[in-house]
């Protein structure tokens, strides 16, 4: 009995569960809304988004494909395990990568606000 439950209950369990998070984020939504009409904020105004997400994931596919290029030289050679040589650099080069496009947002933010001024 248990075995022929399982296969009717989950899809009905994820069309509820999908339904409640819709139901929930629409209703906080709107919550939302009221609290900046409220405060005197224009609703309708979207937040600044940041500009260079594109430059940010380039850079660390980059950095993560160095680093698996280098981890690779490692494993080869003998110096590092491949696992250890193949997940410590893709994670080095990929967060060298990310540290690399915070800095070049922070200079054109930084530029940005000198031309404002």
């Amino acid at each position: 009995m248990p075995g022929i439950l399982i296969p009717i209950l989950v899809p009905i369990l994820i069309s509820l569960g999908a339904f409640a998070m819709i139901v929930f984020l629409r209703k906080y939504e709107n919550t939302e809304r009221l609290k900046m009409i409220e405060h005197g904020m224009d609703p309708h105004s979207k937040s600044p988004k940041s500009k260079g997400t594109g430059l940010k994931f380039a850079l660390v596919a980059i950095g993560v494909g160095i680093g698996l290029l280098v981890g690779s030289v490692l494993d080869s050679s003998g110096i590092v395990y491949e696992e250890v040589a193949y997940f410590s650099m893709g994670f080095v080069f990929g967060g060298i990568g990310l540290l690399i496009g915070y800095l070049m947002e922070a200079k054109q933010i930084k530029e940005e606000e000198q031309e404002k001024s």
